[in-house]
């Protein structure tokens, strides 16, 4: 067996691990990136990039059918061919991932040993059969797999967001197991692509949404679109004759329906069970996670660190490359660990309406601290101009000073004007110093300023004009 020292291992080459790896060589310390499975990330192969895709051809479709309210008269409805969107879906995301992948095979084959790396002892890491490799500190960015619940497992042929896109040609009908970002991002697009799609969940949420405001208006819009089974309980599901009987207990009543093809959107679980980390004896949480500090990416106290997915905190690929970055330069630094301060939380969801949650979501609220502002997008004006002019905008604001904390927003285009909110959270900027930003007209922006002047009348401040920044000087 090699044998190999090195001071910083970083396991998984992903958007944390790729990241992580840099951050560690910019430090001038001997690296290596282990890799047991695929190149390229998450991100490109499974998630941002292909959902995306098949979106965009979604709502194409979509504007397509509703092409009449503008006066614009379609002959007939749009023929959606299967194949072809997914043969677009999968070379754009080939093309994607084809720039991860050459730029990881550009390292030096000595800095990305290959295989399924697993701890024998701390600091001591195992590569199949084949080598033994001592580091001063571990990087853990490993992903996520999707979970499968236990009704399901037994299926053929069951779809995950790891291998929806590697369809053929689209399914006449998809029970979505799940409506989460993922579950409700692919749901409304394979609806509007023309499958029949039916979306189940053992919860009453939507989306991102916490905010009961933002929720209530979330089923109103997307339970008008979509056939949503909330707080539903799936009993069983069995195969015959190429379809999936799915049967379900809601509001107390027993239902089945058939469903060619069942797509599981319920979460992801960290890839975490080959490593054998019981070995090195650290603290696990309720859930049987690591306690992982987000502002160092350190395992408790040890010289491990954890990146990306692998957390079970933000699953994003921004926050992926931040923790990359932030577990890279410590383990390099070990034991010089510093902690770093992390940006302003954003998430979103490539719905139509989009949802957003900036900063502070509700969940994460002192609400005996805060006031709340809002405003609907029903009669917003470039909403009613777009022809999508529905919505809701929850902003929220600490009633001391006034600072802007974070937003729950459901509406156009706030995938958008989400990046608005989140600079001025981060920025710690108060209500009246973004309403003293320009915002031009007419456009969606305006109604994150309405939003904040409802916020500012409840706080009782004065909208201030931008101060004139007069020089008085020679050929004024």
């Amino acid at each position: 067996m090699e044998e190999i020292d090195v001071d910083v291992a970083v396991i998984g080459a992903g958007t944390a691990g790729l990241t992580a790896r840099r951050e560690a060589e910019k430090a001038g310390v001997r690296v290596v990136m282990i890799e047991g499975g695929a190149y390229g990330t998450t991100c490109a192969r499974v998630g941002c990039m292909p959902s995306k895709l098949l979106i965009q051809a979604a709502d194409v479709a979509h504007e397509v059918r509703g092409a009449g309210r503008f006066g614009i008269e379609v002959p007939q409805a749009p023929t959606i061919n299967g194949a072809a969107v997914l043969e677009r879906v999968r070379r754009e995301r080939d093309r994607f991932v084809g720039f991860v992948v050459r730029a990881t095979e550009d390292l030096p084959e000595s800095q990305r040993p290959w295989g399924c790396a697993r701890f024998v002892a701390p600091g001591l890491l195992e590569l199949d059969d084949h080598t033994r490799l001592r580091a001063r500190a571990v990087v853990i960015a490993t992903g996520s797999s999707p979970a499968i619940p236990e009704p399901l497992s037994h299926l053929d042929g069951l779809l995950t967001s790891d291998t929806v896109f590697d369809l053929e040609t689209l399914p006449r009908s998809v029970a979505v197991i799940g409506t989460g970002v993922v579950g409700m991002e692919l749901g409304q697009a394979m609806h509007r692509l023309g499958v029949r799609t039916a979306l189940f969940s053992h919860s009453s949420r939507l989306g991102l949404a916490r905010d009961p405001v933002i929720l209530e208006k979330a089923r109103e819009i997307f339970g008008a679109e979509l056939d949503l089974h909330l707080e539903s309980q799936i009993l069983s599901a069995s195969q015959s004759g190429g379809e999936v009987e799915l049967k379900w207990r809601e509001s107390g009543a027993e239902k089945s329906e058939c469903f060619e093809r069942v797509l599981v959107a319920a979460g992801r679980r960290p890839n975490l069970d080959s490593l054998n980390t019981g070995v090195l004896g650290l603290p696990l949480t309720a859930k049987g996670l690591p306690v992982v500090d987000q502002r160092t990416m350190q395992w408790a106290d040890s010289s491990v660190f954890l990146a990306g997915d692998v957390t079970g905190d933000r699953p994003l690929l921004h926050e992926a490359a931040d923790e990359g970055h932030i577990a890279g330069a410590n383990a390099a630094r070990f034991p010089d660990v510093r902690a770093h301060i992390r940006r302003a939380p954003l998430a979103i969801m490539f719905t139509d309406p989009n949802m957003a949650v900036v900063g502070d979501g509700y969940d994460a609220l002192y609400h005996d601290e805060i006031e709340v502002g809002e405003f609907s997008y029903d009669n917003q004006g470039r909403a009613r101009v777009m022809g999508k002019n529905q919505g809701h905008v929850r902003l929220y604001a600490r009633r001391e000073c006034g600072t802007l904390k974070g937003a729950e927003m459901l509406g156009p285009r706030v995938e958008h004007t989400a990046h608005l909110l989140a600079w001025a959270v981060q920025q710690g900027l108060n209500v009246d110093e973004v309403l003293a930003m320009p915002f031009y007209h007419p456009v969606v922006e305006e109604g994150i300023r309405s939003g904040l002047r409802d916020l500012a009348g409840i706080l009782k401040l004065q909208e201030q004009p931008m101060a004139q920044n007069l020089d008085c000087g020679p050929g004024t």
